[in-house]
């Protein structure tokens, strides 16, 4: 059977143990590149087998989830909200409370009791017991299968003594009904809490979903903008959002582009420049012609990248998943040999022994080990994403842990790479207006800083243009053409080539040309970046193709020691790896000949303006070009991983304590389930914390 890649929108799920028990069922149904977001709501798979997709949806409801068609869209019906589940219990279960403190004699009676707690054990057998009974029977036990076991037990145990008519103290209704009713409080405050952490995705998505004015033969209609094609007109107003990425055709206008790199100041654009799609039009207007609709968007291709980096799990997560997944069976072994030592081994008898079993159930919160990891990191990557800064992986933020040496390119990255052309020698007899024209027509060709500003400085002197058949880019040398005359030419740089003054040489069919004088200018925040890298105990070092001459002056600018030049990608490989040996590297680059040494660090960084190869190479981009974003990405990484730490620390010191003191008797069922309830909320709190907390 042809490989089925499929993706399903599924709602319901709240912490990493639902995940975990989807994709334990996916794979038993022999599914392929399984991938399960439980904070996007999205599931993902191939299918290789003849599984018809009808069963596998059937199988994801059956532990006790959704499947939509839009999660985005879908409004679940009033019954099935959890809210109203927990105001319809708290509702019965208010009178059962009562009971305990007021003297009514009609709330004393066992039948109205049973009547009370009777509506509110079928909510709970409904919430809970569906999804612990296809838990338990696809082999992944969730924490439902200890809120059903306990409440159960309650419940039967009273309803014996009813039946019985065995007096009060063998009713138990109230701990029942409690026991759902804040269990129910808990997951209302839990989803809040989530859809928090979350929100940096739901934000970006709410930019797409927006209007475009569509120009046809002179008239607009107003369309989605999902239903934009590219090459199609579209008129864009002051005040509206840039619906698709796209060319300005006519008109001028500011834009605002906080959304994709955090920088506050609205940015100008004319004819001919790009504008991207969810940019806001602060001022002007304009006629566009689309180029990038769909998926194919930078925005739709950023939000694509972060639900990718959500799902990928930094290794500390892996102790919290390993103990999460075996954590119920544990945690109702432990509660069976409370009952039996507590029943057998003193003289508490069958209500207490059943009192500490139940304690036990419902005080241990296996979700909180879930939810640590990824609400963290949620944050962590929304928290970045506004300032600019977009990390591709959950597991960046952990690789960057740490970080020894931090390894700067040179061109583009410490420097503008807004190139300033200070002379063209011509050698021999050949012109300088057919000089100009071939450095035109080859660097037309080429995406590094060099090319573009050649092209820049040169585009009104080129009168004639070369045409040419072929160019291609060679890292960390320069450009190779042939023209439609069959005439071979290089332009770029190489070792003992170029004098100090003249950095680059251009040759017909192996004869020198033309040499040309470049100078590049530091950015203005590199010295500032460099001190503060060293104050955090980090080692900066330039690593460049370009002259030493020129990387030493740059280096002595700015305050780096170590320096690195006049190396071609094969060896800036090399000494990527000699550092990693020494300490956790991070490279900073943005041009095709960095592109090798970006995926062999630690954690590569590619600037926004980089080349497309650099960009994929990287795991973090910075859509901002101010340097400042990097200490930012260092900080935002730090307390990311602080906020696990302190998350995973809570979520196992709070089970090894609450357990033990519930076994020994010193809890009752119904604080269990308080305790329980909100440990969830106390480690989602603090991972919502780090939105607005100060980094140092």
């Amino acid at each position: 059977m042809a490989e089925q890649l499929i993706e399903l929108n599924v709602t319901g799920m709240h912490c990493n143990n639902c995940a975990l028990s989807i994709h334990k069922l996916l794979e038993k149904k022999g599914l392929n590149n399984i991938l399960v977001d439980f904070a996007g709501e999205e599931v993902k798979f191939s299918n290789t087998t003849d599984t018809a997709l009808a069963d596998i949806v059937k199988g994801i409801e059956q532990l006790g989830f959704k499947v939509v068609d839009d999660a985005a869209l879908y409004a679940p019906k009033f019954y099935e909200r959890v809210e109203t589940k927990f105001l319809f219990c708290a509702l019965f279960t208010a009178p059962l409370l009562l009971h305990m403190v007021a003297s009514w004699h009609v709330v004393h009676n066992p039948v109205v009791q049973l009547l009370l707690c009777l509506p509110v054990f079928a909510v709970g057998c409904l919430h809970f017991g569906k999804s612990a009974f296809y838990s338990v029977k696809g082999g992944t036990p969730n924490m439902d299968v200890l809120i059903f076991i306990g409440s159960t037990s309650a419940f039967i145990y009273s309803l014996a003594g009813t039946i019985q008519n065995l007096g009060s103290q063998y009713l138990f209704y109230e701990t029942c009904a409690t026991i759902i009713t804040l269990v129910l409080l808990g997951n209302v405050f839990e989803k809040r809490s989530v859809n928090q952490t979350t929100s940096a995705i739901k934000d970006l998505v709410k930019i797409q979903q927006v209007t475009a004015n569509r120009m046809i033969d002179g008239a607009v209609e107003v369309i989605r903008a999902n239903d934009v094609h590219a090459g199609d007109t579209l008129l864009v107003n002051h005040g509206d959002k840039v619906p698709v990425d796209g060319d300005i055709l006519e008109g001028n206008a500011a834009l605002d582009e906080s959304m994709l790199t955090g920088e506050s100041m609205p940015v100008e654009k004319a004819k001919y420049d790009k504008v991207i799609g969810g940019t806001i039009v602060q001022r002007g207007n304009f006629r566009m012609m689309a180029t990038k609709v769909g998926s194919n968007t930078v925005l739709a291709q950023i939000i694509e990248l972060m639900k990718k980096a959500q799902a990928a799990k930094p290794p500390v997560q892996k102790l919290g998943d390993k103990v999460a997944s075996i954590f119920v069976p544990v945690v109702i072994l432990i509660a069976l040999v409370t009952f039996v030592a507590t029943y057998f081994l003193s003289d508490s008898g069958l209500q207490r022994s059943l009192m500490n079993a139940i304690a036990v159930l419902v005080i241990s919160c296996p979700c909180a080990m879930g939810l640590a990891t990824p609400t963290a990191v949620m944050v962590g990557l929304g928290r970045a994403a506004k300032n600019g800064i977009l990390i591709k992986g959950g597991d960046t933020i952990e690789a960057v842990a740490n970080t020894k040496y931090v390894v700067f390119d040179k061109t583009g990255t410490l420097t503008t790479g807004k190139f300033s052309i200070n002379d063209i020698k011509v050698e021999g007899d050949a012109h300088i207006e057919l000089i100009r024209g071939v450095i035109t027509a080859i660097e037309e060709r080429s995406n590094h800083p060099i090319a573009r500003s050649l092209v820049d400085g040169l585009k009104d002197l080129a009168k004639t243009k070369l045409i040419l058949r072929s160019a291609k880019e060679e890292k960390g040398l320069g450009m190779r053409a042939e023209d439609v005359d069959g005439n071979n030419y290089f332009l770029g740089t190489g070792k003992n080539v170029n004098s100090d003054n003249f950095n680059l040489s251009l040759y017909k069919n192996q004869v020198l040309l033309a040499q040309i004088a470049m100078d590049d200018t530091i950015k203005p925040e590199a010295a500032a970046l460099i001190a503060q890298l060293k104050a955090m105990g980090i080692t900066p070092v330039l690593l460049s193709g370009d002259r030493n001459s020129r990387c030493l002056n740059v280096a002595k600018t700015i305050g780096i020691a170590e320096i690195h030049s006049e190396k071609l990608p094969d060896e800036k490989l090399r000494i990527i790896d000699i550092y990693k040996q020494k300490g956790k590297t991070i490279m900073i680059g943005d041009g095709i000949n960095d592109a090798p040494a970006l995926t062999k660090a630690d954690v590569g960084v590619s600037m926004n303006d980089a080349s497309q190869i650099a960009i994929q190479s990287a795991r973090v981009i910075l859509l901002n070009t101010d340097l400042g974003s990097i200490v930012k990405f260092l900080q935002i990484s730090k307390h990311t991983l602080l906020t696990i730490k302190q998350n995973l620390f809570w979520a196992f010191a709070y089970n090894v304590v609450a357990i033990p003191v519930a076994a020994l008797g010193f809890l009752n069922p119904m604080v269990g389930a308080f305790t329980m309830a909100f440990s969830d909320v106390i480690v989602i709190g603090n991972s919502i914390r780090l939105k607005s907390k100060r980094l140092k």
